[in-house]
């Protein structure tokens, strides 16, 4: 089963926006090739970091108005939301490690991360 959330134009606020816990949202859509490669990738980091991190996809097919108001321009791009705000992200078909790098250094300056 699945830890990773959908979301959407109309969810985004409540499902990352207002999280508490920092959010990684996946910017993808079907058609792209390099987006279907990173999802298993994507599956692996939301277990390993299960209870910490959440993991969201954001069609950019289905919700255009999300993407464009944080500027995505190239998909795949994935961007790390704590408190609200994009803080941190990388595009492209990264491996797992590009990810755990990335959340390790932010939960670590991240007042009560667990």
């Amino acid at each position: 089963m699945s830890t990773i959330v959908h979301v959407t134009d109309a969810t985004f606020e409540r499902e990352v926006l207002r999280a508490s816990d920092p959010v990684l949202v996946d910017f993808w859509a079907p058609w792209c090739g390099p987006c279907l490669a990173v999802g298993p990738t994507l599956e692996q980091v939301a277990a390993d970091y299960a209870g910490r991190v959440r993991v969201a996809k954001l069609n950019v097919d289905e919700s255009p108005h999300t993407a464009e108001r944080y500027g995505i321009r190239s998909i795949p791009t994935i961007a790390l939301f704590v408190k609200g705000e994009a803080v941190d992200g990388v595009m492209g078909a990264v491996p797992k490690a590009s990810f755990h790098e990335l959340l390790d250094r932010h939960l670590a300056a991240t007042p009560g991360a667990v």
